[in-house]
């Protein structure tokens, strides 16, 4: 890995643990900050679709999120930034006891430079599960 791969992968770590750091107090302006205006899609293991639009991550976060999800500690598992020139995918495991459940996700975060700043563009936050599908052995595989 270069310097200036180094340097990306502390920038986008930063980004995120900034977030995250703002998200446990209840306070959600971390998440609003790197999330791109101009195009942002979201899943999430709570929402039965994607989201496609800032707007429409903002005014779910705000209703939902903001001032109720709070956390002492948590734990920034295996971080990983793969990185070009313009776009880095970090992915990590999260692991939190909050004031609202226990989160136990895979995250995968999708940056991409806007001007000079990094923006997230697509945001995967999935629960970490025992599969819960039986398979049958006598089926064959398609």
């Amino acid at each position: 890995m270069t310097t200036e791969n180094n340097t990306l992968t502390d920038k986008i770590i930063a980004l995120e643990k900034g977030a995250l750091d703002k998200w446990f107090k209840g306070d959600t302006s971390g998440y609003l900050t790197i999330w791109s205006q101009k195009s942002f899609s979201y899943f999430d293991s709570f929402k039965p679709e994607r989201v496609d639009t800032y707007a429409a991550i903002k005014d779910f976060v705000l209703a939902n999120v903001e001032g109720k999800l709070f956390a002492d500690t948590y734990d920034f598992v295996a971080p990983r930034v793969q990185a070009s020139s313009d776009m880095a995918i970090l992915t990590y495991q999260l692991f939190a006891k909050t004031s609202l459940n226990d989160m136990r996700y895979n995250c995968i975060e999708v940056y991409q430079r806007e001007g000079d700043d990094w923006k997230v563009v697509h945001s995967t936050w999935s629960v970490i599960r025992p599969m819960d599908v039986t398979f049958d052995r006598n089926k064959p595989l398609v």
